[in-house]
């Protein structure tokens, strides 16, 4: 173990589309002393890459673009601002061929972040 963190951590982000309940719902659920979730997942595999800005700093083009090319893709931004290097949210996927969610995944966050063009 090298962290340990007491609140939602980035390392959790799968837990969005990948588990019955995701971190963020299991966690209100503990400070609200509420019955825990089924944290079983929803699926074979969930694959999450993180996005960094690059030249584009309008996500909007290319946010459709992915959802038309694979419309079970997630990308949560968290950053309103897009810098280059700096991280402005995650994409994530979820079924049951790992190969094809690497793929997928790999594609969008080099697309989001600029490194190709299609």
């Amino acid at each position: 173990m090298n962290q340990v963190s007491m609140g939602l951590h980035e390392n959790g982000n799968w837990t969005v589309e990948g588990s019955r309940t995701s971190q963020f719902e299991q966690h209100l659920r503990a400070i609200l002393d509420l019955p825990l979730g089924d944290t079983s997942m929803s699926s074979d595999f969930a694959v999450v890459g993180n996005v960094f800005g690059g030249e584009k700093s309008d996500m909007y083009r290319p946010y459709l673009h992915l959802m038309a090319r694979s419309p079970g893709l997630k990308f949560h931004q968290s950053r309103t601002e897009v810098l280059s290097g700096r991280k402005i949210g995650h994409v994530s996927a979820v079924g049951e061929n790992i190969l094809d969610l690497r793929e997928c995944i790999t594609h969008a966050v080099d697309y989001m972040s600029g490194e190709i063009d299609e």
